[in-house]
């Protein structure tokens, strides 16, 4: 009798009244939160995009000329970004490895996740202090591009560790008993089933990771520091300091800058919005690539 009633096309086609309005609720929350945020995008770049020329993207500020531009706040951003994933993927994908594969699961490891979560909720301006202390003052750093990256380097480090290893663990584990059957060692089982499958997430930390990194001025402000000079050379560069467009931003908003006006903030904005959407899209094309190159 109750086959019969829920294999009843009839009673397929009645749709409960709480189902809904759960999905009137659902679609509209949605609806509003990309309104919102797609109003926000649109108001950043009707202001900021008409601001953007050639000569706000090429030259670099000038106290004395009152002109203001972007080229080495730029580069110092890219340099930041690259170095800091340098340090924190091998780190962070390692990590994830051990605790997902070579671990026994206990209360240390409990203990490790739990201050994983906590470090990933942390303010940065926390991390700022930390690694002013460690890498500004301990190893002799100074305000340099380096002091900064390895600051943000461990902003970053523990949401990668924790979404690589949510990513390991979702792989089949049906693959990891097949390949010890057959005497495969446990790191040719990483080298070619679980890294291979586990790509997407070790993409998705990356892609938040950089946007942490784009994203975060408390902590390179007190690691980095604020200068607007062009590279000279890449070692030298990393040693010396550096502002990011970040901290431009937040100067831009709390005290006057030669050369700036009232919606230069909104260009500089956009322009880290350009920059997260590619340095995005190189990440996501990178990673399609590697799980494509797997699979064949």
């Amino acid at each position: 009798m109750d086959n019969k009633v829920i294999t009843d096309p009839e009673f397929q086609k009645r749709t409960r009244p709480e189902t809904i309005i759960v999905r009137v609720l659902t679609i509209g929350a949605a609806g509003i939160a990309l309104t919102i945020l797609l109003g926000l995008i649109l108001y950043i770049f009707g202001r900021g995009l008409p601001e953007i020329s050639w000569s706000f993207l090429t030259n670099e500020p000038s106290f004395l000329e009152g002109t203001f531009g972007i080229l080495p706040l730029a580069i110092n951003t890219l340099y930041l970004v690259v170095i800091g994933l340098a340090i924190s993927l091998p780190i962070g994908i390692g990590g994830a490895l051990f605790l997902s594969e070579y671990s026994k699961q206990g209360k240390i490891i409990g203990v490790i996740r739990c201050t994983h979560d906590i470090l990933t909720e942390m303010t940065p301006i926390i991390f700022g202090l930390f690694g002013a202390l460690f890498f500004v003052v301990f190893f002799g750093f100074g305000d340099s591009i380096l002091a900064g990256a390895c600051t943000l380097a461990l902003i970053t480090l523990p949401v990668v560790i924790r979404t690589t290893e949510e990513s390991l663990k979702s792989v089949d584990p049906t693959f990891r008993e097949a390949a010890l059957s057959m005497g495969v060692s446990r790191f040719h089982i990483i080298k070619t089933i679980l890294i291979p499958c586990a790509v997407p997430g070790i993409v998705t930390a990356v892609v938040l990771a950089i946007g942490r990194m784009v994203g975060d001025s408390a902590a390179l402000l007190f690691t980095a520091g604020m200068s607007y000079n062009l590279p000279l050379g890449f070692f030298e560069h990393i040693r010396s300091a550096g502002s990011s467009l970040t901290v431009m931003l937040y100067l831009l908003c709390t005290e006057p800058i030669p050369g700036a006006n009232e919606n230069t903030p909104f260009a500089v904005a956009a322009v880290l919005m350009i920059i997260v959407l590619v340095l995005n899209t190189i990440t996501g094309f990178i990673g399609t690539r590697f799980k494509k190159g797997n699979n064949t």
